[in-house]
Parts: C-alpha cells; sequence; structure tokens
C-alpha cells in the first residue's frame, strides 16, 4: 500500500497533468481530510448518489467563518451529485458540545429555536433547496425534543459503553477539570440524530472537523449495533484551519468574522479575506474556493511571481464575498475599497461610510470646535504643535478636503446627514469625529 507522501505525490502529479482526480482524491489535495473509517469503502461509496449530513449547533444567532470550511463541504458533496443534509442542532444547542476547558453558558429552549430558525436562513445561501439531489435541512428538535428519559435509557444509553466514552478526546480532555452529565451525554445524543437520519434518509456519511472524530465513530458503533453489521456507514473528518502564525482563525481584532451582514458587512467581511497573509491564502483557496485545483495552482504561481499584486486574496475574498453577501454585496465592499484607498469618501452614501468606518476611532465634539481641538480630542496629536504641523503640511482631510488653514472649523452643518464629520490623517487613516444631540 502506497505511503500517505506516497499517494499525495500521486495527487499533485494528477494535478499537473491536467487528469480529472476522484472526488475524494481532490478533498486530500485540498487537505480537507484528516481522518476517515474505511478510506477504500467510502471512496467506492462516493462513486454513486449518496446522502451526507453535518451539523450545526445554534449557539448564537449566526454562523461565523469558523464553519465555512464545514458548510463549503457540504456544497462539494452537493455538486458532485450527493444529498447534503444541514442539521440544525436545535436540541443539542441548549447542551453544546463539549469545549476543551470550561462547559458552556446554557441557553433556554426558545433561544435555541430562535438561533436555529436564523442559521436556517444562512445555510440557504449556500445550498440548493432544488434538483434531484436538493439539500435537506433538518432539526434534531423534532426527535430529540419529542423522546423522554426512560426511552433514553433503555433505547439508546444501555448501547454506550462508559470506558468506551471516556477515550474520547474531548471528553479525556476534560476529565481532570471537570465535565458534567449533561455535555458527557452530548456524543450519544449526536449519535442518535445520525440514527434517525440514517433510517429517515439512508444517510450513510457524517462529516465533521477533527475535534468531532469522537462523536462520529460513537454515531457508526450505534448505528451498527441499532442496525445490524449490514448498516454500512461511513465518517471522515477535515482539520480544523490555523493561521501560519499559531493566532485563532476567524477572527479579525478580536472579533468574529460573522456570515450574518448585520454582525458583519460586507465591507468588512471582504477585508478579513483580502488580508490574508501570503503564508495562508493559497491553504484558504484549497480549503474555502470552488475554484478548480488547475486555478488555484496558477494564483499561486501568480502570487510568487507578483506578491504586492495579492490576486490570490482577491480571488478569495471576491469569491467568498459574493457566496455569503450576494452580487450586490461584493459591488458594495469592492466600491467602498475602491473608495477608501483610491478616491473621495464622500462619494460613497451615508451606509456605505458607516460600513468601511465601522470600527474607525471616534471621539464626540461641540458644533463648530477648531479643527486643532478636534485633533487633540481624537487622539490624533498629541499636541497642539503637532496638530499644526500636520494642517499646515497638508496632511488632514476633513470630509474629503485637504484643509491647511488654522482656522478651520468643523461645524455640524458640513457634517454627513448632520451626523458625522470624516477626518483623515494621511493616506489610509480615518477617524469618525461625532456631535451630540441638538439642544
Amino acid at each position: 500500500m502506497a505511503s500517505l507522501d506516497d499517494e499525495d505525490a500521486f495527487i499533485y502529479a494528477c494535478v499537473l497533468r491536467g487528469d480529472r482526480m476522484e472526488f475524494i482524491e481532490e478533498l486530500k489535495w485540498r487537505g480537507l481530510v484528516k481522518d476517515c473509517t474505511d478510506p477504500q469503502g467510502l471512496a467506492e461509496k462516493l462513486k454513486t448518489p449518496s446522502v451526507c449530513y453535518c451539523g450545526f449547533d445554534p449557539t448564537a444567532d449566526s454562523l461565523h467563518v469558523g464553519h465555512l470550511q464545514q458548510i463549503m463541504l457540504l456544497r462539494r458533496y452537493q455538486l458532485a451529485g450527493h444529498t447534503p443534509i444541514a442539521l440544525c442542532g436545535g436540541f443539542t444547542g441548549m447542551i453544546g458540545d463539549p469545549r476543551p476547558t470550561t462547559e458552556r453558558k446554557l441557553l433556554t429552549h426558545e433561544e435555541v429555536l430562535e438561533n436555529a430558525e436564523c442559521i436556517r436562513k444562512q445555510l440557504a445561501h449556500f445550498l440548493s433547496f432544488e434538483g434531484d439531489n436538493a439539500a435537506i435541512m433538518e432539526n434534531n428538535n423534532n426527535w430529540l425534543g419529542e423522546m423522554n428519559l426512560l426511552d433514553f435509557l433503555r433505547d439508546y444509553g444501555k448501547m454506550f459503553n462508559v470506558a468506551y466514552m471516556l477515550q474520547k478526546d474531548t471528553i479525556k480532555k476534560r476529565l481532570e477539570s471537570g465535565i458534567s452529565y449533561t455535555e458527557f451525554s452530548y456524543t450519544i445524543l449526536q449519535s442518535i440524530d445520525w440514527l434517525n437520519l440514517y433510517r429517515k434518509y439512508g444517510c450513510a456519511l457524517q462529516i465533521g472537523g477533527s475535534d468531532q472524530w469522537g462523536n462520529l465513530t460513537s454515531g457508526i458503533e450505534l448505528i451498527r449495533k441499532a442496525e445490524g453489521e449490514n448498516a454500512k456507514v461511513f465518517g471522515i473528518t477535515s482539520p480544523l484551519i490555523t493561521k501560519s502564525d499559531g493566532s485563532k482563525f476567524g477572527k479579525s481584532e478580536g472579533k468574529n468574522i460573522w456570515l450574518d451582514p448585520k454582525r458583519t458587512n460586507s465591507y468588512e467581511f471582504y477585508q478579513f479575506w483580502v488580508n490574508t497573509p501570503d503564508a495562508d491564502v493559497i491553504d484558504y483557496l484549497k480549503r474555502l474556493s470552488l475554484r478548480s485545483p488547475e486555478e488555484i495552482m496558477a494564483l499561486e504561481e501568480a502570487m510568487k511571481a507578483a506578491p504586492e499584486k495579492r490576486e490570490a486574496q482577491k480571488a478569495l475574498a471576491e469569491e467568498l464575498t459574493e457566496i455569503v453577501h450576494g452580487k450586490e454585496g461584493l459591488e458594495k465592499a469592492l466600491r467602498i475599497t475602491d473608495t477608501f484607498f483610491k478616491g473621495n469618501i464622500m462619494d460613497l452614501s451615508p451606509e456605505e461610510i458607516k460600513d468601511g468606518l465601522k470600527d474607525a476611532a471616534s471621539c464626540m465634539v461641540e458644533d463648530g470646535t477648531l479643527l486643532i481641538d478636534v485633533l487633540l480630542q481624537a487622539g490624533i496629536s498629541k499636541s497642539k504643535r503637532d496638530a499644526r504641523q500636520l494642517i499646515q503640511q497638508g496632511s488632514i482631510q476633513l470630509n474629503g478636503e485637504k484643509t491647511q488653514s488654522l482656522d478651520t472649523v468643523v461645524n455640524r452643518s458640513d457634517a454627513v446627514d448632520g451626523e458625522f464629520s470624516i477626518l483623515k490623517k494621511g493616506k489610509k487613516n480615518y477617524y469618525l469625529i461625532k456631535f451630540g444631540k441638538e439642544s
């Protein structure tokens, strides 16, 4: 049997020759395979239309970019002719998958169901619910919510050996710090989910991040015991995305990058991806983009030849922004980006300015404040002497216009929508100047 290195070399050779790869081989090339219960059996299974599922617990009212890899994997399976099931954990979300360190904050049933509905709408942007292999949206509250304690213990609890469960990484890591029975039982509930999907839809494959391996194998064991040895199912995980510098993926300035436009607008979303370091961008393209291997390899060569053009980053940012925010959202993000770095910010609408300067430093001033004093209040200058120098040398713009007069005053009457003015220092440092309510 070929070693993993030999297998990788074979896959790369296929890409270089332009040969058509099997679906599972392309997943490996993209770095989307960590563990698999039966690689050969799964490769054979995927030669015919199959049903696969991935679960998403609604612990918040929006998914974030950390979920994108699994969402895009469901989309890949659908494009390859398979039927994807997006399972929303309307019941398990009230417990939450065990964290590596501490217990999760418990949500009310109403909060979880509301979050589940929000997530259902988000997932609809990625999957097609029409055609022969139309995606399926399920909620495990439909079956777990109807189960009583006796059914849970007699029908399912008796099939799980405690010693076997204690060997699961997610549980083993928590034994020293302590784990409640609530989170300990999570793997049983997730296994019941798969059993229900197997019985209802013939779902023979569960996908997930590498941290889900223990839950996947528990599900396989439950289906084998409940349905018999002939019930052949598969579990496959993908490595969690990490940054090359060791920092956590999915955050910008310490904040999550959400898929909900109300939480993260299209400009912020686009900027997150376009600012991807060179060391990470090809890995992200392989894992998250639907571009072909040949296109990705061409972008890699372009990055090596002219990294300053950031062609790979722009390709990734444009593709993902359009998928999440639509064509209109992408156009808005590109318009704001182009204007902020090359044009006059006053050409943008007030709403677009707010989107672009959502995280800009800001301060509140009185109507008619001298610009020199505003620079001090905003923290742009450390002294009046420094403020005068910045103004006189033409380093300050007020509402898109360069001003070199020391007598310049910041008036509410000149503000955008009578609400705020914009200061720009140098080429790209923006500040929002807000005015107090009129008396």
